[in-house]
């Protein structure tokens, strides 16, 4: 099936913590985007649902944002390695802080 989304998806691996109430489960990004991002996870949030993100960039930056989840596919933890995609497709809703040093790192891997 054709990607039917116009966004720039930018596949970069960042550590991060996400929740509801609190950051406390731990994922990773799979792709990111200027507006938003993919978390790859087996613990994925219902469509809707808004959540933390405590996201370590590679310089050992913390980030804090908040974001909705926009889509969710959940599978069974034992197949997370096989199926494409696994996780949540979520859009940055705030930027609690480091907006200019997530902004920059999209811009450089656009660049690339």
């Amino acid at each position: 099936m054709a990607e039917k989304r116009d966004i720039i998806r930018l596949r970069k691996r960042l550590a991060l913590r996400f929740g509801v109430a609190e950051p406390v489960r731990m994922a990773f990004t799979e792709d990111i985007s200027p507006e938003g991002l993919f978390i790859k996870t087996t613990n994925i949030c219902p469509p809707g649902t808004k959540i933390n993100i405590i996201l370590t960039v590679s310089n050992d930056q913390v980030l804090h944002l908040e974001g909705r989840v926009m889509w969710a596919k959940k599978v069974p933890p034992q197949m997370i390695h096989i199926v494409k995609k696994c996780g949540m497709g979520v859009r940055i809703t705030r930027f609690v802080n480091g907006e200019e040093s997530y902004q920059q790192m999209c811009n450089e891997l656009m660049a690339r």
